[in-house]
């Protein structure tokens, strides 16, 4: 009588943990970097909500500020991943910034505390963003904005504690 072989040699057993183990390598971090990147939509889907009133207060009253309590742009400050937005003091450096920092617990690891921002060229009327806390962009004060300062062109630089450059969205590189 002959012998039917029934189940899987150990050689096969072997190749198929060889094989889930090298997909998991790959699939693992790149999960992790999905992630980061999801959560990071949120700091700009967040911004973005804030461009055309900060615009259209801006042109109105000379004013770029989101809402202290007492003035400025109302609006959504923070989200299940962003601890806050806000914008620059209106007087020095970051004056046309507006910056998201990340929150520090149920973020992923990638993200945590780290900012992103947007920048409002009040001359030609452009948005642009970058990475870090906006600390590096034009320092143009809003009261010593004149024709030509800041120059049209001049758009968002990358500043402190940025995101790592393969979360931030290619939009922002």
């Amino acid at each position: 009588m002959k012998n039917i072989q029934k189940g899987f040699t150990l050689i096969e057993l072997m190749i198929v943990v060889a094989i889930i183990g090298i997909l998991a390598a790959v699939a693992i971090p790149a999960y992790g970097d999905y992630t980061a990147r999801a959560q990071a939509a949120e700091a700009f889907t967040l911004m973005d909500g804030f461009k055309t009133p900060l615009t259209e207060l801006y042109t109105s009253s000379g004013a770029f500020l989101i809402d202290d309590g007492t003035a400025g742009v109302k609006g959504i400050t923070s989200g299940k991943y962003v601890a806050s937005v806000g914008t620059g003091d209106g007087t020095t450096g970051q004056a046309f910034s507006v910056v998201s920092q990340f929150g520090t617990t149920g973020v992923s690891g990638k993200i945590q505390g780290l900012f992103v921002h947007m920048y409002y060229n009040p001359n030609d009327g452009s948005w642009s963003c970058a990475n870090g806390d906006g600390s590096s962009d034009d320092a143009t004060a809003i009261v010593d904005v004149v024709s030509g300062t800041p120059a049209a062109g001049v758009l968002a630089v990358a500043g402190a504690n940025p995101i790592p450059a393969n979360i931030l969205p290619k939009a922002c590189a």
